[in-house]
């Protein structure tokens, strides 16, 4: 649902003009998901963000038209349309590479445009299963557990971005043609499971659900603080393992034949946890986060949007952002990442009215005021 949005989103921060294309009357699904602040979705605001919106009906011969007009000069169209839909409309890679040569066009799509499977609907939700994280994500002993937040979504926009620059170089910086650029959502997930198909291919190896444990990591878990909270340790290493029994002031932990090398150790899984979870809840956790630091061990409490908020690294990286919204006030959201030295990201701008733009775009694209209005009387635009 939101893997072209959020693709735009990431280059309209680093000062891309993005044209945000809406049907009229209700646009972008996204602005009907809340929360809301009176009428306006909180979401949209986040991933509207440095967009211009221009209400086009492209299930129209005439809005199709308007469309192909809008691309004449555009450098890339991203859509999130299932396979087949904008053949159909004759608005298409093939359709619109003939008006513009040099367009680069980014299709995201829940299976890809080929394949057997090209035609299905999908959801974040189905490309976590079809990928194969969502089997081995939980507990052995209860149902796969999928993330909190649209991972594969927000991982096809990364991808789908990243596609679109790659594109724009060969173009730009190589004199080359545009090209057509597809990605499904599920191949975004599936590039992130790490070495899950490899070892099952040469080692019959499947992937199991652990729970918050990972084979890298022994001891590694979400550890319950004195206070009630949780804090996340993970120790990958030998040498990183001796630094955390010095912390505990258990010299005798790497000596024991159980724990002394990173294998013995995730065979044992159960039993250094146990020992490193009654360490963590035995203190404050103020003074267990000191030894933490002191042998510079990697943890983290588990936040929480207060927390978030609250903490004085994210203030000193300027990772919040604050947008004023007419109508709503001062609202924070995600900043823009990465951080360029050289070309910093612009300010942000707030998410568009619906339509907000159409009448300068058209302006822009010299229709006509009687084209337009007509247009408007149609109900195209």
């Amino acid at each position: 649902m939101v893997a072209g949005p959020v693709a735009c989103t990431l280059l309209g921060d680093f000062g891309a003009e993005v044209i945000k294309v809406e049907p009229p009357g209700k646009g972008d699904p996204i602005r009907a998901i809340g929360p809301f602040v009176g009428d306006e979705s909180l979401w949209f605001q986040v991933e509207g963000r440095n967009k211009r919106s221009m209400t086009i009906d492209l299930r129209r011969p005439a809005g199709q038209a308007l469309f192909r007009k809008l691309v004449e000069t555009a450098d890339i169209v991203i859509e999130n349309f299932r396979p087949g839909t904008l053949a159909k409309w004759q608005i298409d890679y093939a359709a619109l590479s003939k008006i513009n040569p040099a367009l680069i066009m980014v299709s995201l799509s829940g299976f890809g445009q080929t394949g057997p499977y090209a035609s299905r609907a999908s959801y974040d939700r189905i490309a976590l299963a079809f990928s194969g994280l969502l089997g081995a994500t939980g507990y052995p002993d209860r149902p796969p557990v999928r993330p909190a937040t649209a991972i594969a979504d927000y991982q096809t926009a990364l991808f789908g971005a990243f596609g679109a620059m790659l594109a724009l170089y060969h173009r730009d910086a190589r004199g080359r043609e545009g090209q057509y650029v597809d990605l499904a959502l599920f191949e975004a997930v599936f590039r992130f499971t790490d070495v899950m198909i490899t070892a099952f291919d040469k080692l019959g190896m499947p992937r199991e659900r652990r729970g918050n444990r990972h084979f890298a990591a022994a001891p590694g878990d979400h550890f319950e603080t004195r206070e009630g909270g949780f804090l996340v340790l993970t120790c990958s290493g030998d040498s990183v393992f001796e630094r955390l029994a010095t912390a505990m002031d258990r010299p005798d932990l790497p000596l024991n034949p159980d724990f002394c090398t990173h294998d013995q150790r995730w065979r044992n899984i159960d039993a250094i946890n146990a020992i490193v979870g009654e360490w963590i809840k035995s203190k404050p956790t103020a003074q267990i986060r000191a030894a933490l630091d002191t042998h510079q061990l990697a943890y983290s409490p588990v936040y929480g949007p207060q927390d978030i908020l609250q903490d004085a690294h994210y203030a000193a990286r300027e990772a919040i952002a604050e947008i004023d919204v007419p109508g709503i006030g001062a609202i924070k959201m995600p900043g823009v990442f990465p951080k360029l030295s050289a070309s910093p990201a612009p300010p942000l701008k707030p998410a568009p009215l619906l339509g907000a733009d159409t009448q300068a775009i058209l302006d822009e694209l010299a229709v006509p005021a009687d084209q337009a209005a007509q247009f408007r009387a149609d109900r195209i635009i």
